[in-house]
């Protein structure tokens, strides 16, 4: 079913490893590092629309926020009422909750997608040469074997801390599990710092909620993180994955700061909202039952106060 999404990957990430192989050597760790990184600065760029629509409806939600509030007094307890109107206002001024979370969607495949590719260049169960006799989606058997041969600092891109033995084997040449840890961890470590900062800096352009939410939402930048150091060290993420995930981070870090500097800070929107919240008006006071009306007073003559003629 996501084999579309699995050659789309593949083949972007063969056109770039097509120029640094020119460049570098078809069998170069570095080359095939770069391919990653710009198939992220690729997803990324085709992605620039769908930020900036991120953005514009993040900048909405802040400047409402104090029509959301006004909402919240008008319909009290009554949350249909109130998800209707709030509905009905982030309708009226343009603001799209999908379209906020769609960067975020869009990448979900592209890793899945990515992870996926990195794993069927070493297929487990099969030796070195057995793998380079057969494709991976776009690959070519010759790109299968220069990907296995190819090592980034003395690690193959495809394995992982958690990587058993045989297949650390299976890439052509023995590899040492300490080898791609000194590869592995700087690469988790300095993408876990990224993460926070991205997050940090994410957290401090958006509305900042009330009640437990608040707590989560001031926790993110901290555990947001945690996925790039957990996923490192005890799920099969390639060392290919944390450069992914560095680069998409520094990616978003660099876009963020870019595009809220020249916007500027949010002013709130203060039009009135439809069918206003009665403002209270001084009533007179309540008569007492049995009580009987008051008279107009007299003046000293006796007769009633005339009333001023224009």
């Amino acid at each position: 079913m996501l084999d579309p999404v699995y050659y789309t990957v593949s083949a972007v990430m063969w056109v770039w490893h097509q120029l640094f192989a020119f460049l570098l050597g078809p069998t170069s760790g570095l080359g095939w590092a770069l391919s990653v990184v710009f198939l992220v600065l690729t997803l990324r760029a085709v992605m620039i629309r769908p930020f900036l629509a991120s953005v514009r409806s993040g900048r909405a939600m802040r400047a409402l926020a104090p029509q959301v509030a006004l909402l919240k007094e008008r319909h009290g307890d009554d949350r249909a009422a109130l998800a209707r109107a709030t509905q009905e206002l982030q309708r009226e001024h343009g603001v799209s909750v999908v379209g906020g979370c769609l960067p975020a969607l869009l990448q979900i495949p592209v890793f899945i997608g990515l992870l996926h590719v990195l794993h069927g260049f070493n297929r487990p169960g099969l030796t070195f040469e057995q793998n380079s006799t057969i494709a991976n989606y776009v690959f070519p058997p010759d790109d299968v074997r220069s990907f296995l041969q190819a090592r980034l600092f003395g690690a193959p891109l495809s394995s992982y801390l958690s990587m058993p033995q045989d297949l650390l084997d299976s890439f052509g040449a023995h590899v040492d599990r300490w080898e791609v840890a000194a590869v592995a961890l700087p690469l988790m470590v300095i993408a876990a710092v990224a993460t926070h900062f991205t997050a940090r800096h994410s957290l401090a352009q958006q509305t900042t909620p009330t009640g437990p939410a608040a707590s989560i939402m001031r926790a993110t930048p901290w555990i947001f993180p945690l996925g790039a150091l957990v996923g490192g060290l005890f799920f099969p993420f390639p060392v290919a994955i944390l450069l992914y995930w560095l680069t998409n981070n520094v990616w978003t870090l660099v876009q963020q700061r870019i595009v809220f500097s020249r916007l500027g800070p949010v002013a709130p929107l203060l039009k009135a909202l439809p069918n206003p919240v009665p403002v209270a008006v001084a009533a007179a006071p309540a008569r007492i039952p049995g009580s009987k009306p008051t008279k107009p007073r007299r003046n000293s003559s006796g007769h009633r106060p005339s009333r001023r003629r224009r």
